[in-house]
């Protein structure tokens, strides 16, 4: 697997691979992310250097999906049934070791509070369920932006050394700032809602649904209580959700790549107009809300 192309570097240029006995569970890391982002808060310290990545890539080998779970998940994101793996699951399954990196003491930015910006994953071929696979997990590209500062946490999944999965999941956290480098607001492109194909129903529960099949129990998705502390008035769907969901109505071919940008979060319980325009193989999914604020956006050319 390739190193990283920014960070994570140590001092001669080479890259530690650790690999993990077992992988931490999400409840585990999010706790230790919890108190790790508090004391970042209490500490003020937000200074950066592009250089402050951890020089290690975590590995764990073997992992395998679960029948059941893996039909909980197709069922909640409307995916067709089947043995190969929607790529938004093994995304689900590479997750808990990219966590377990940025709960780690190096690690220069908070868990909690983090925004997701968006992934981008290209799948070589289809990942079957009776499959173990390794991941291998590295942070890259520290990167100034005017709300604070970017990171790429990236996974490649191989199956019996054969690469078969990247992804790379973009992450903002606000009021940090990187010595010597400052970036402008970059503005979107116009964007108007265009004629609705469809609509996104999604009930209250629906974080606790995603969580149970994901394990990603991030408590803005699960308590209303912990959305407000974070400034959101309920609690809001998990932008992988979204994604995932996307790509079940876009259609999913053996091999692509694909791309999904997080806008606004999606207020539980809540509608989404949604506009999908097939093109080959692929297409592109917007659904935005009633004020005409785009929430995402999927491409899978």
């Amino acid at each position: 697997m390739s190193a990283p192309e920014a960070g994570g570097a140590d001092a001669a240029g080479s890259t530690l691979v650790e690999e993990l006995a077992e992988v931490p569970p999400l409840s585990t890391s999010l706790r230790r992310g919890l108190v790790a982002s508090t004391v970042a808060a209490v500490r003020h310290d937000r200074g950066l250097t592009p250089f402050d990545l951890p020089a290690v890539r975590l590995a764990a080998r073997g992992l395998a999906a679960d029948a059941v779970r893996l039909t909980a998940y197709e069922h909640l994101v409307g995916a067709t049934a089947s043995d190969d793996l929607p790529a938004g699951f093994v995304h689900v399954l590479a997750f808990p070791v990219m966590t377990a990196l940025m709960v780690r003491p190096e690690f220069p930015l908070p868990l909690l509070g983090m925004v997701h910006l968006a992934n981008t994953v290209t799948q070589r071929r289809p990942v079957r369920l009776d499959e173990a696979l390794d991941v291998e997990v590295h942070a890259e590209r520290l990167a100034a932006h005017h709300r604070g500062v970017s990171v790429d946490l990236v996974a490649e999944v191989s199956v019996a050394d054969e690469p078969v999965w990247r992804g790379v999941s973009t992450y903002l956290a606000k009021g940090y700032a990187l010595a010597g480098e400052s970036a402008e607001r970059v503005e979107r492109p116009d964007w108007r809602a265009p004629t609705p194909t469809g609509a996104w129903r999604l009930p209250a529960d629906l974080g606790r649904r995603y969580a149970a099949v994901s394990g990603d129990h991030n408590p803005i998705h699960t308590s209303t209580l912990a959305a407000k502390a974070f400034g959101f008035p309920r609690t809001i769907a998990h932008g992988m959700y979204t994604a995932a969901r996307a790509l079940a109505e876009i259609g999913e071919p053996d091999a692509f790549t694909w791309r999904a940008e997080f806008f606004a979060p999606v207020v539980l319980p809540g509608t989404a107009s949604v506009r999908i325009a097939k093109e080959g193989n692929g297409g592109l999914l917007d659904a935005w809300g009633k004020r005409h604020h785009l929430h995402v956006s999927v491409t899978a050319p």
